[in-house]
């Protein structure tokens, strides 16, 4: 026992040369894979950090470009206005009557329609003029209502209505085309609005810019600044309008703090913060990236660069199997014959090429297991004759017993002289003896075990007419394959012997697949007076027990024994034989073979349902 252990001991701490050669392989070249995978990782994190701030900036430009381009759309619109010379002549005369009214409608009123109508946003223009002949035009809407929700409006007033507003006192002096303020005014803020403010001057005396009106288009902050979207930067992040104050103006994103909250009071500690200015507005559009975006869009680059370490770890895998292989190929060889005729499988040859110490072994391994595979053929031969000997001779204890009681039933009929009875019963056990011989075969197919077993019932019928009646219930699916002859006659001869019940007699026969056990199954069932309990377990014990019953010559269950036997010799113990009796209501047998296909029949009865 102690040698044993040693010996497993040894084969658990073997280890193949290949595989020596594999692991050394291995970690030469991993260990240098991973240090480069790190410094690669480190110098791709420092360039997409770079990279993700560029395009930042980048994204931040776009958007300062597209206010930039809102804003001086808008102030083309006050362009249309303050560098048409007409006006000027037209609005500073102080004449009532005709002449104003000549002039509001013929050319103010289209001239300020003309302005609104070049745009298709929603604008509010307040046109102020010093001369006060002319008459003013405006909606007398509610003064706390957004006169700007109703889309695009003009209003025509007299100056003197802002010339104590603070916004136009402070309002610089005019440099001639450039003057140009935004400024959130009166009730701008309120309704979130920010308005052009600009002069309207009188150009016909250069050196001298005369204020003849003031002009102030309101615009949404919304549609100013429509291409401030957070979806450009990215989840969790924040856009923000700053003005002078760091007062937010205008935001998007899903955590942006109140308008008019103070950006200085903010915890940024969280993001990384950058800015763009509006010179035009004098404000600043501040972009907040959370650092979990950064460092989620870092992951990426991690898990990219462990992708392809793991990608090239198993790629120098397979190499390294390659070499190993190929340098351990021809040993692995012969240890694996070595093994294999250990377990008793002799079946296995090597081969290989070239005239050295290796072609040598694997010569003698072949003739080795050349020889052997020879003698255990020799064996197997000897015990498959002998296994085919005793299912002959068992085979041979059915035939006469039946053969016997057949020729007595004959005789009978011929002492009383019933000749075609006795013809009909002559011509039916030919038959049956000639499906029974079956050119010496032992296995046969189902369906000629049916053709047989019909040929006993027919003998049968001669005997007793009307008193018996036999029916078949047999699954055409199974008639193609294969079982040891006469496996049912004997359970029918059995039972037209004991089974009896008054002067008639109902017998069964069924076959079927069997899909639990993968087998074929038969049951043959009649409706006699059935077996008491003692006589159903000295046949039990003769199933069973076969070698105690023997030698008590043929005793009762000798018939089931025999049959039960040359199954379980053929197919194997786990077939055979099994029976179920109750007195005065029947006997069962039930039979189950393997499913195994007849290799040589050609039977036209496969779709064939037979009955009796």
């Amino acid at each position: 026992m102690d040698k044993l252990n040693r010996i497993n001991s040894d084969k658990r701490l073997f280890l193949p040369f290949g595989m020596k050669l594999f692991i050394s392989y291995l970690i030469l070249i991993i260990v240098p894979i991973f240090i480069f995978g790190y410094m690669a990782n480190t110098i791709l994190v420092d360039l997409y950090g770079k990279q993700m701030n560029t395009n930042l900036t980048g994204t931040l430009a776009q958007i300062r470009d597209n206010i930039n381009y809102k804003l001086e759309d808008t102030q083309r619109l006050s362009d249309i206005l303050y560098f048409d010379e007409s006006m000027p002549l037209e609005i500073v005369r102080y004449e009532e009557g005709w002449v104003s009214y000549q002039t509001t409608t013929k050319l103010l009123i289209p001239k300020f329609r003309q302005t609104v109508d070049s745009t298709n946003r929603k604008i509010w223009m307040s046109v102020y003029l010093k001369n006060e002949t002319l008459p003013e035009i405006y909606n007398s809407d509610d003064p706390f209502s957004d006169a700007l929700a109703k889309g695009k409006h003009w209003g025509l007033f007299h100056l003197k209505r802002i010339e104590d507003k603070p916004w136009y006192k402070d309002f610089p002096e005019e440099n001639y085309g450039k003057t140009v303020v935004w400024q959130q005014v009166e009730d701008d803020s309120r309704f979130g609005r920010i308005s052009l403010l600009r002069r309207l001057v009188d150009t016909r005396n250069p050196t001298k810019l005369e204020t003849i009106g003031f002009v102030r288009i309101s615009v949404y902050l919304s549609e100013i600044f429509q291409s401030v979207d957070i979806d450009k930067i990215g989840d969790g992040s924040m856009l923000l309008i700053l003005d002078d104050n760091n007062r937010i103006l205008y935001g998007s994103g899903d955590n942006v703090p109140d308008l008019q909250a103070d950006y200085n009071l903010m915890n940024v500690s969280r993001f990384t913060v950058l800015d763009e200015a509006l010179p035009k507005l004098n404000w600043k559009l501040t972009a907040l990236i959370p650092d979990t975006v950064i460092q989620h869009e870092t992951r990426k680059v991690n898990i990219l660069t462990l992708v392809i370490c793991i990608a090239s770890f198993f790629v120098i895998l397979l190499v390294a199997l390659g070499v190993s292989r190929f340098f351990s190929k021809r040993v692995s060889k012969v240890v694996s014959v070595l093994n294999l005729f250990q377990q008793g499988d002799f079946h296995k040859r090597v081969h290989y090429r070239g005239n050295d110490e290796f072609t040598m072994i694997a010569a003698s391994l072949n003739k080795l297991g050349e020889h052997t595979e020879h003698l255990i053929e020799e064996v197997y031969m000897t015990n498959l004759k002998k296994k085919e000997a005793e299912l002959e001779t068992l085979q041979a204890q059915i035939n006469p017993h039946f053969l016997y009681n057949t020729l007595s039933s004959i005789s009978r009929l011929a002492k009383f002289g019933q000749v075609d009875k006795q013809h009909q019963m002559v011509m039916n056990l030919a038959k049956f003896y000639r499906l029974t011989l079956n050119e010496g075969q032992t296995i046969i197919a189902i369906h000629k075990e049916i053709e047989q077993t019909q040929a006993y019932i027919d003998i049968q019928k001669v005997k007793y007419g009307d008193r018996m009646d036999v029916e078949f219930n047999i699954d055409p699916g199974i008639v193609n394959f294969v079982t040891v002859k006469v496996i049912l006659q004997p359970f029918l001869e059995n039972a037209m012997q004991h089974a009896w019940c008054g002067d008639r007699i109902y017998i069964r026969i069924s076959g079927f697949y069997e899909e639990e056990t993968d087998s074929i199954r038969f049951e043959i069932m009649d409706d006699g007076n059935g077996m008491s309990k003692e006589m159903l377990q000295q046949v039990d014990t003769a199933l069973n027990n076969p070698v105690t019953t023997k030698s008590s010559g043929r005793g009762r269950g000798y018939g089931i024994r025999n049959v039960n036997e040359r199954i379980r010799l053929y197919f194997g113990k786990e077939y055979g034989v099994q029976l179920y009796s109750r007195p005065g209501i029947g006997t069962t047998v039930l039979i189950r073979i393997p499913l195994q296909r007849a290799k040589h029949h050609a039977s036209s009865l496969t779709n064939e349902k037979w009955t009796g």
